[in-house]
């Protein structure tokens, strides 16, 4: 299926992740009530695992694919960075868009270990926003700036997104893992200060009481596979990776069911514009899963 646009199937069509077909089953993918009452009040939630090994080594044999200058579906992308990295001696690989590109980043999406912790954390049905890969070469990998997801998003609305970010390989502080500033999710809505170079450009938008905060960060660091839910005005950010092992990441947002568009130009690159005020459906985001249709207990 390379060169063919994916965002055409909404639903599974490789055979490495698969739908449970009993209450049971999609109950082992449940967040437990402590992990719900981390996230509402420190706005996120970590360490939940999402990827097998099996999983995790498909996504990253076709992530390699990506590397190449002429890759089969390379015009589905909606963004792509071979290096966003603002210093030359560094690396960003950052690209939105591969669940048109490859079957398992496709099906990624419909992960019910993905969907349904979405639906605990949105209060309903999840239909996807879009994805981002974030690679960091080994020795000279490229900061994420601190910065908000919202920030980007505001041409929807209302405000009722969700990030998931899924390690591709171990991360921590040494390869550039995540770090989330707890509590922040409770901010006011931020200005964008840039998304790569300057860790510390975000200062000059916060308060004297939020600079202090940001100084005290928690690391996120996660086993392959792994991954950690977010809240959309969550500050999070990510440092250099100077260590010998790469540092990749999947990134799967996602939103509720019933968000509008919030303006009248296109939602993202080669999407035709959702008019402002409807609702985001259709091709390009489809709906992942709906809690009202799942099994119940007998």
């Amino acid at each position: 299926m390379h060169g063919q646009d994916l965002s055409a199937y909404h639903h599974m069509i490789g055979s490495h992740f698969a739908y449970p077909d009993q209450a049971e089953q999609w109950s082992q993918y449940a967040l437990s009530t402590e992990q719900l009452d981390h996230y509402r009040e420190q706005g996120f939630v970590s360490g939940v695992p999402l990827l097998s090994d099996a999983q995790v080594d498909l996504l990253r044999e076709e992530l390699d694919t990506f590397f190449e200058p002429d890759h089969a579906g390379r015009e589905w992308w909606y963004e792509y960075h071979s290096n966003e990295a603002s210093e030359p001696e560094q690396v960003l690989f950052h690209a939105l868009g591969s669940w048109r590109l490859r079957p398992g980043f496709h099906d990624a999406l419909w992960n019910p270990a993905f969907t349904l912790p979405a639906t605990q954390l949105l209060g309903g049905a999840v239909r996807f926003w879009h994805d981002q890969l974030f690679c960091k070469p080994a020795h000279h990998g490229g900061v994420v700036a601190w910065h908000q997801d919202y920030s980007y998003w505001t041409r929807t609305c209302p405000m009722q997104h969700l990030t998931c970010w899924i390690g591709l390989d171990d991360t921590d502080e040494s390869n550039g893992c995540m770090f989330y500033v707890p509590g922040s999710h409770q901010w006011d809505l931020l200005p964008i200060t840039g998304l790569a170079g300057d860790m510390d450009a975000i200062e000059q938008v916060l308060s004297p009481d939020q600079w202090e905060a940001l100084q005290n960060p928690v690391p996120v660091c996660l086993k392959k596979g792994h991954a950690a839910f977010h809240h959309p005005l969550m500050v999070h950010g990510s440092r250099e990776n100077r260590s010998d092992r790469p540092r990749r990441a999947l990134v799967l947002n996602a939103f509720k069911d019933g968000t509008l568009s919030d303006t009248k130009e296109p939602l993202m690159a080669g999407v035709p514009a959702v008019p402002r005020g409807e609702k985001l459906a259709g091709t390009f985001f489809p709906l992942l899963l709906d809690p009202a249709r799942l099994p119940v207990s007998s």
